[in-house]
């Protein structure tokens, strides 16, 4: 069963859905992240904050800021410091962009 927010999501615009869950080729970079060739955008974003919490990467004092380590640099632009709000954001970048 879907939670409310994401059954209207659904219904109001179901490509916007399938963005997020439809399998893509990633670049080098995100794939040596991950770990695999293709993923959805949400698996994506799954896996790189499983990988937050896993190694504690989340500001002791601030827990909306992301403290990048070399490896989660490499596939958010070099940044040292990240708001969790910019993440999706960021992970978007490496997805291709739809055609119209």
């Amino acid at each position: 069963m879907l939670p409310q927010r994401l059954k209207k999501a659904v219904t109001d615009n179901p490509k916007k859905l399938g963005n997020l869950i439809d399998l893509v080729n990633l670049p080098s970079t995100l794939r040596e992240f991950v770990g695999q060739s293709q993923i959805s955008r949400l698996g994506c974003f799954m896996r790189v904050w499983s990988y937050i919490k896993t190694n504690n990467l989340q500001d002791p004092k601030n827990k909306n800021v992301v403290n990048c380590d070399d490896k989660l640099k490499s596939i958010l632009l070099g940044k040292q410091r990240v708001e969790l709000v910019e993440l999706p954001s960021l992970i978007k970048l490496h997805f291709p962009k739809e055609p119209k």
